[in-house]
């Protein structure tokens, strides 16, 4: 059987799936969607907090959990949230069937926890659509070569979504949420925060990669690499919201298009590396060898000919990075590493300061006027 039109993927986060009236809720908004489409995939997270209460029973029994096994049991949460959409589409008179990510043809590389996406095979997800299902796919999973479920990592979900899309030939995807679309700032700290109706891809990647949580970084650069319109609407009203595509450089006429605030990120300090060449390039070498990603890295003049070298990291790699630090840190003959958790990264991200100077300059003056200490300071293209 073949499908006629095109396909629609709507993802909906773990607020929008997080009690089975929401979920009821969302079931509705998909049959209101479906009469006026044919085709509708659906991609879902686990319901709130599931993620989070998996991980802390991982922590119960294990210090540090087989990889395989850790996979294995965050995987079940998304389908919980799958299944319970299909059986609430069927109860209201609509067929749908779930598909994990397995059972919809996602193959990954072999990596655990942070593993890339290599492939959708979609034959079991056109058959279904043929058939007139709605199909719901557990997001933030796959499967490997070995045949062992695999994750892709915190917010994954988008990504699963985007990388979806694209497999099936989708122009555009929304991407459900518990906010209306992409603001100037996060509107729950901030409440005079404007919402942006479009945002360029390239800015979009760079608030997302420096803590705006609408969206994951890697499903803004998998939208960008296919030119797929992202469309970030709330879960809970039929607002328009922001529309996330490329844009002409006439269209950006502003310097600054928002500001993220990051508390989750750790500084490590490699204290008195004594300076011999690649002395950085072990020590980062080794870290990226245990997939652990690092932001800014800062070294410090020599003195005495040896040098500080510091870097941040996600607090969620902290125990990792640290392990790994200590080791090369000892090897190197460096005196000691220190742990700085205390921290905030504040930024500000627009394609239009780079014709605009003094930008940057207005910021600092109002961390200072604030009495804020600023420790690191970093710009990029």
């Amino acid at each position: 059987m073949s499908i006629k039109g095109s396909i629609i993927v709507k993802k909906f986060g773990g607020t929008s799936v997080g009690t089975t009236d929401r979920i009821k809720a969302v079931a509705q908004r998909i049959i209101d969607a479906k009469n006026h489409h044919d085709n509708i995939v659906v991609v879902v997270s686990a319901m709130g907090d599931t993620t989070d209460t998996l991980v802390k029973l991982t922590q119960a029994v294990a210090s540090q959990p087989s990889s395989r096994e850790y996979d294995a049991l965050l995987s079940t949460g998304e389908m919980v949230s799958a299944s319970l959409l299909a059986m609430t589409l069927i109860e209201m008179g609509h067929p749908a069937i779930s598909l994990t990510g397995a059972q919809a043809g996602v193959i990954t590389e072999q990596h655990h926890s942070k593993a890339k996406i290599l492939d959708i095979k979609t034959d079991r997800i056109k058959t279904e659509l043929a058939n007139r299902k709605v199909v719901i796919i557990t997001g933030f999973q796959g499967i490997n070569q070995s045949n062992d479920v695999t994750t892709i990592g915190r917010g994954g979900s988008d990504t699963s979504a985007v990388v979806l899309a694209a497999s099936l030939e989708s122009t555009e995807c929304e991407i459900y949420t518990d906010v209306d679309g992409v603001y100037t700032t996060d509107p729950r700290k901030v409440t005079d925060a404007k919402k942006l109706s479009e945002v360029s891809y390239d800015e979009m990647l760079e608030l997302a990669s420096l803590g705006a949580k609408v969206l994951h970084p890697r499903a803004v650069e998998c939208a960008k690499e296919n030119n797929i319109i992202l469309h970030v609407r709330s879960s809970f009203e039929f607002s328009e919201g922001t529309r996330v595509k490329e844009l002409s450089k006439m269209e950006v006429n502003k310097p600054v298009t928002g500001i993220t605030v990051n508390t989750e990120e750790a500084i490590i300090s490699v204290l008195d590396v004594p300076d011999h060449p690649g002395a950085a390039g072990t020590l980062f070498s080794e870290l990226g060898k245990h997939n652990i990603n690092v932001d800014m890295i800062i070294q410090s003049v020599e003195n005495k000919d040896a040098n500080n070298i510091s870097f941040s990291i996600q607090q969620e790699e902290l125990e990792n990075a640290k392990t790994v630090t200590q080791a090369i840190a000892t090897k190197m003959g460096a005196r000691d590493i220190l742990v700085t958790t205390d921290i905030a990264k504040i930024s500000i991200v627009g394609v239009g300061m780079i014709s605009k100077p003094g930008i940057a300059a207005k910021m600092f003056k109002a961390l200072g006027d604030a009495g804020i200490n600023i420790l690191r300071i970093t710009t990029s293209e």
